[in-house]
């Protein structure tokens, strides 16, 4: 289950192999959000295994942000200081980004959000060539 935060910022783009992919509202950012499928709170507390697929998954959103959306920076982190349940933030940044060079919290005003067809082209794209499964 998604906490209920991450349900009601995101959109939900559906399942990688580690866990469940989502697309942050705000698209000043392309701003992906990987929840792994696990009660740990902690990444890092992650067994090998499900740690090496929680890995390549971010890899691969990594990849798409680059290859596809054309970000040539992306940001990788992982807090859960308000929200307890493990997810990791996978966000594309450009020189040219509405809080650049500055971290997107705390410096990212809702500039807009996304138009369903572009959601469905990315959500689309992710299932060909990514390792999606959409919701």
């Amino acid at each position: 289950m998604i906490h209920p935060q991450l349900l009601e910022d995101c959109h939900q783009l559906g399942q990688m192999e580690s866990g469940a992919l989502l697309l942050h509202r705000n698209a000043g950012v392309p701003w992906f959000i990987l929840v792994p499928d696990t009660e740990l709170a902690d990444v890092l507390d992650l067994p090998a295994e499900e740690l090496a697929k929680v890995t390549a998954d971010s890899a691969r959103v990594s990849t798409f942000i680059k290859q596809v959306i054309g970000c040539a920076k992306v940001n990788f982190a992982g807090l859960g200081n308000v929200v307890p349940q493990m997810h990791l933030h996978i966000i594309g940044r450009r020189e040219d980004d509405p809080c650049w060079p500055q971290p997107v919290w705390g410096n990212l005003a809702h500039t807009s959000t996304y138009e369903s067809i572009e959601v469905q082209n990315w959500q689309r794209t992710l299932a060909q060539d990514y390792g999606l499964t959409p919701t």
